[in-house]
């Protein structure tokens, strides 16, 4: 496992449960601004709710929604390919949710953040928001190739390593607007993949924005551009699928942090 790709360590397996029944699979990913600042986990709030985002409708043949979580993270060690199992309560016992919805939009977006209290034995490996590790600027256009990295019916390639599904822009990222942050994908995408990060990788180029020009760079370093998670098809029938922007992502770790030192201070005020 020497060659894998580091995409391939920020998609993370999760389960949902009712109980000690298991109801679905699905994906997540760690954000934070930077090294230092704040990380969170991000996936579909249709994951944690057990409903379809539209209608309501529960999705599990159980008629049940979950109420636990468990995340598969990557061991803190050296060695690659070790995962460690981490469930987590949804709600709590006031029976409020854990997560934490979108600042502007609330339930209407399908992505929400989970805060986690982090330990040692556990490797945080995050898209980092404001650093070019994951997004160098790259513009992404119409019919240009996006990766979906995830766990299609709950697929992996080894261990709980994510599959990667190639697809491609199906409009300009441009057309996105604060109120609907939601850009379409064409891509055969499939149930388990919710809650993937969706990237833009390139093996050696890419074009960006140099003095308000577009430009071609050419380089021997493999580069991506976080563009932002996907959130299903828009109906059974089609490959198009919906994808939550990073602006969006942006928001949403913003109240994360903010949640979590307001916990914070509750916790020291006693």
């Amino acid at each position: 496992m020497e060659e894998l790709e580091i995409p391939s360590l920020k998609s993370l397996f999760i389960e949902m449960y009712f109980e000690e029944t298991f109801l679905s699979t699905g994906t997540a990913t760690l954000v934070s601004n930077d090294k230092e600042s704040h990380c969170t986990l991000i996936t579909n709030r249709h994951n944690v709710t057990g409903r379809n985002q539209d209608t309501g409708e529960c999705l599990s043949k159980h008629a049940a929604i979950p109420d636990n979580i468990v995340i598969h993270f990557h061991t803190n060690s050296d060695v690659v390919g070790e995962w460690k199992k981490i469930k987590l309560p949804l709600y709590r016992d006031d029976d409020s949710p854990y997560w934490i919805e979108h600042p502007r939009l609330g339930e209407k977006a399908d992505i929400v953040a989970l805060n986690i209290k982090w330990g040692g034995d556990v490797k945080k490996v995050p898209y980092y928001l404001k650093l070019d590790l994951d997004r160098v600027g790259m513009v992404v256009g119409p019919a240009e190739t996006i990766s979906v990295i995830g766990f299609p019916f709950g697929l992996s390639t080894a261990g709980k390593l994510p599959v990667w599904a190639t697809g491609f822009m199906a409009q300009e990222i441009s057309l996105i607007t604060p109120e609907n942050p939601v850009f379409l994908i064409d891509c055969r995408s499939r149930q388990g993949q919710s809650g993937s990060p969706v990237i833009a990788y390139r093996t050696t180029g890419y074009r960006h924005i140099r003095d308000g020009q577009v430009v071609a760079t050419m380089t021997p370093n493999k580069t991506w551009e976080f563009l932002g998670i996907y959130s299903g098809r828009i109906n059974s029938e089609s490959d198009l699928g919906r994808v939550w922007h990073v602006s969006a992502i942006e928001e949403l770790l913003e109240a994360a942090t903010k949640d979590a030192l307001y916990r914070e201070a509750k916790v020291k005020e006693g």
